[in-house]
């Protein structure tokens, strides 16, 4: 395959998965990855985002594959696209999901519990299973699932999402378990980020919401690329089974 973007490294031989990547946190990883040399395939539910945010990334190391995450089909077919393109799927990274209400969870119509479990974790784990069987399982490989801070504590008015992602700290757990030692996997906690994805929780406010950040500021997609890239590298090879706090700070204020 011809390098059209000179400006790109050179390959890594490594690809990556990534869910939800057409724009947040998951672009913000897949920048993080394609900028070391990985190649990698972006899905998302908006096919024309995908493909801006393919070219952007450089369309020679990048493929986006649209449709939605809780959708066993679109799991396959994205799977297998890797296989297609590159030959194989070292990396996992489980980020998309979904927060469709906003309220106290005595509340929560018990339908859109369910289609948050099924977007933020059961996709995961479909996601999981068919890149295990298809690569990981012989060859080795590392998975990073994209939990929140706001399951690891009580989350007032995003409770179904804050179950749904202590949900994958558990799942965390249980793949660290039964992939190791070939695949490690991992799951990174962020507290805000500031992407449209949460933009109800600073938006008109991001002062007086960063004010309780020791490090003074809100996160950026920036922030958790870094950290996914962390995770899936040697420098983290035995590092497995773990979530990674990423909150500017914030937790240090929990005992004040």
């Amino acid at each position: 395959m011809t390098e059209q973007n000179s400006g790109l490294p050179e390959p890594s031989g490594k690809v990556a998965l990534v869910t939800g990547a057409s724009r947040g946190i998951g672009y913000g990883i897949a920048e993080a990855l394609v900028a070391r040399g990985d190649r990698v395939v972006i899905t998302g539910r908006n096919e024309d985002a995908l493909k801006e945010a393919a070219e952007k990334l450089g369309a020679d190391r990048v493929v986006g594959v649209a449709g939605k995450a809780h959708d066993e089909a679109h799991q396959a077919v994205a799977v297998e696209r890797a296989m297609e393109a590159f030959g194989r799927v070292d990396y996992l990274v489980n980020n998309a999901g979904t927060n469709p209400v906003f309220g106290p969870i005595a509340d929560l119509d018990l339908g859109v519990a369910r289609k948050v479990f099924e977007t933020n974790v059961v996709s995961a784990l479909g996601f999981a299973q068919r890149t295990w069987h298809a690569w990981q399982k012989d060859n080795g490989g590392a998975i990073v699932n994209i939990a929140s801070i706001a399951g690891l504590n009580a989350s007032p008015f995003i409770g179904a999402y804050g179950m749904s992602k202590a949900a994958m700290v558990n799942l965390t757990l249980q793949l660290g378990h039964e992939f190791a030692p070939g695949v490690r996997v991992n799951s990174i906690a962020p507290a805000v980020i500031k992407t449209k994805f949460a933009a109800a929780l600073y938006e008109n406010r991001e002062e007086e919401a960063a004010a309780g950040y020791p490090m003074a500021r809100l996160g950026v997609p920036e922030d958790i690329g870094g950290a996914a890239a962390f995770l899936l590298s040697d420098a983290s090879g035995w590092i497995t089974g773990q979530t990674l706090v990423v909150d500017g700070g914030l937790f240090l204020n929990a005992g004040v």
